[in-house]
């Protein structure tokens, strides 16, 4: 049976002035967080945006499809620590959402740099939100093994 999961936004006003906010309505783990469309093309200045809900996602899904990787391996990771950063961009006439670099640290007791590195690249293509993103935005990953 699918998962469904809801966020809910409320705007007002024009695009460039304007202001809204984003809701987990789902969990309800967060609630109203302010946008702009300040916030996605300048500075954040306590608003978050789209992009950065983005980045949090991919961060999430890849550090998950990763660990399972790791596990499956026999290598089960200490730590993860993943990061990603979305390139939101003008091109043409528009803007768009352009790159997601993601980078993780990790140990990974047992592991060699170059097995670690070909599950990061596995995680990468795998995980459902870089299967959303594929195609239309770059995907990367720089992975390094610590300790």
């Amino acid at each position: 049976m699918p998962e469904v999961r809801r966020a809910d936004a409320i705007w007002s006003g024009d695009l460039l002035s304007g202001r809204g906010t984003v809701s987990a309505g789902t969990s309800g783990l967060f609630r109203d967080l302010p946008v702009s469309w300040a916030s996605r093309t300048a500075s954040p200045d306590g608003r978050t945006s789209p992009e950065e809900l983005l980045a949090a996602a991919h961060a999430s899904c890849f550090s998950m499809a990763f660990s399972n990787h790791l596990a499956k391996n026999g290598t089960p990771a200490t730590n993860l620590a993943v990061s990603s950063e979305v390139t939101f961009d003008k091109v043409g006439d528009g803007w768009k959402v352009t790159k997601s670099g993601l980078t993780v640290r990790g140990t990974v007791p047992g592991i060699d740099e170059a097995t670690f590195r070909e599950l990061a690249d596995k995680a990468k293509e795998g995980c459902p939100i870089s299967g959303a993103l594929k195609g239309n935005v770059a995907l990367s990953v720089d992975a390094t093994l610590e300790g």
